[in-house]
């Protein structure tokens, strides 16, 4: 009996695998496309790269990356919001095109709602950056040397008007009663080689990619994290959070797996429990973890959804406190 009773176990695990796989098949035959709103070599194409591979295998689908770089990111964008509504386009996407640039960009025909988070894979510490011979450690003496009556103008620099980067530094002054003067460039590359060159004093940047390398080196300082707990590596850099003024000053860059808010309900749900499973794999998790960028806890999606919004409010909050509009 017990030799039995083991064996219609086995079965009923066996066709409750079998069962959960078929439920997570997508349209038979159809090809799977994440979409990367950048050019090839970046940290979300890196990402992609890395789940393209798993969804594939797990959606018993052909997955493949499609890169559609452009108008800050807002051509992939578009291109994921126009496709059919099956769940077989993914768009691994950031608050930077998704949530900012339709606050920035008039041609950018979309907004953050046309979009429903599916899962987090990234998420990475915003750090402020300061030129190495700036004369200033931290942000409490970076605010002590603005607020003198002779003190010169500093510039931090961003990648555009309406960039994260942007936001945060108008965000900085607002809550410091500070002033600072901003200026874009069209690109990450040139703002670090202006601060490393000492053409400009600050940036908020990701705490990934080069960052450490260039913190290690000594090449530039970082002066404060916009974050809640210390950097595990990094550990001696000053939260910004402790300094007066700045309590709530917590930002992250993330970047996860969307789809149009027209996709059912089921096929959200479905590609919500494969994103889980492929976010279990220690070669994705080691991959996202060897950029500099830590993996969130797993989250139901109604509490993804949550956060989502959250984000959009708050940025769009900051945008309306410096005048932001469209061009």
């Amino acid at each position: 009996m017990r030799r039995r009773s083991l064996i219609g176990a086995g079965l009923a695990a066996g066709l409750s695998t079998l069962t959960g796989l078929a439920a997570a098949q997508g349209p038979a035959g159809k090809t799977l496309s994440l979409i990367v709103p950048y050019p090839a070599g970046g940290g979300s194409d890196i990402n992609a790269r890395l789940a393209a591979p798993e969804f594939s295998r797990l959606l018993g689908q052909t997955a493949i990356v499609d890169n559609v770089p452009g108008a800050s990111g807002s051509l992939g964008v578009m291109k994921a919001a126009n496709a059919p509504a099956d769940g077989s386009v993914l768009l691994l996407g950031s608050p930077m095109e998704l949530m900012l640039t339709p606050l920035t960009l008039a041609s950018a025909r979309y907004k953050a709602e046309d979009f429903r988070p599916i899962g987090v894979m990234a998420v990475t510490s915003m750090v402020l950056l300061a030129r190495k011979d700036l004369g200033v450690g931290s942000v409490d003496e970076l605010v002590a040397m603005l607020r003198r009556p002779d003190a010169k103008e500093l510039s931090y620099g961003s990648i555009g008007p309406g960039s994260l980067y942007h936001l945060l530094g108008e965000r900085f002054t607002q809550q410091t009663g500070t002033k600072m003067l901003h200026v874009p460039y069209k690109g990450m590359a040139p703002v670090v080689n202006d601060l490393l060159g000492g053409q400009i004093d600050l940036v908020f940047m990701p705490l990934a990619g080069n960052v450490p390398d260039l913190l290690d080196a000594g090449k530039v300082k970082a002066l404060g994290l916009a974050a809640n707990a210390p950097h595990e590596r990094f550990t001696a850099i000053p939260l910004m959070r402790n300094s007066k003024g700045l309590e709530d000053f917590v930002y992250s860059l993330w970047s996860g797996v969307q789809v149009s808010q027209r996709v059912p309900e089921e096929t959200q749900q479905r590609l919500h429990a494969a994103f889980n499973q492929m976010m279990q794999k220690p070669e994705i998790r080691r991959g996202i973890e060897l950029g500099g960028s830590k993996v969130p806890p797993e989250q139901p999606l109604a509490e993804l959804r949550r956060a989502y919004q959250a984000d959009v409010e708050r940025y769009r909050a900051i945008a309306k406190s410096v005048n932001l509009r469209p061009e």
